[in-house]
């Protein structure tokens, strides 16, 4: 892996081109919460420190909010990332809320300035961080994010199908 260049800049897709990524894990894991249902959707896996689906996907909202809405578009937001972990609910209205943060990001992500500073404060544990020193770092984190949690809601949903599984 590494070379004796530095890479000083990279080309950037376009806003539709990092959509198209955020819409297929984002679709997956409204996928995943509408097929699971009200109940089993707001189910953790007797394992030490799961979440459920439901939780994956509001965590999922918050980042965007945060690192979009606020990072990028330097909105002022009010996230309570401890309360994103206890969230429950029915899913048609975390669809709904679904669907709205992507046409929020869309419109957060409007003005980026890829290589510019974000125009929200980041906290200060993240702010020396490449995810928090650019634009497009804290794209390059919202999409990373995103995909981590559904693969892990897709994980988490195989196990609370399973016959054998134990809910906690």
């Amino acid at each position: 892996m590494g070379t004796s260049q530095t890479c000083e800049s990279l080309a950037v897709i376009s806003a539709n081109d990092y959509l198209y990524f955020v819409d297929e894990a984002l679709d997956g894991m409204i996928q995943i919460v509408t097929e699971l249902g009200d109940d089993v959707a707001n189910r953790r896996p007797d394992v030490p420190g799961a979440n459920s689906p439901y939780v994956l996907l509001t965590h999922c909202l918050g980042v965007m909010e945060y690192w979009g809405g606020h990072l990028v578009a330097g909105r002022a937001i009010e996230r309570d990332r401890d309360a994103e972990f206890r969230a429950s609910g029915p899913v048609a209205p975390l669809v709904d809320r679904a669907r709205q943060a992507r046409h929020q990001l869309e419109s957060d992500i409007a003005d980026l300035e890829a290589y510019a500073p974000p125009r929200g404060v980041p906290h200060p544990p993240d702010a020396e961080l490449p995810l928090a020193r650019t634009q497009g770092g804290a794209l390059v984190h919202i999409h990373e994010e995103l995909a981590q949690h559904r693969g892990q809601m897709e994980g988490c949903r195989d196990v609370l199908r399973a016959p054998w599984a134990r809910l906690a």
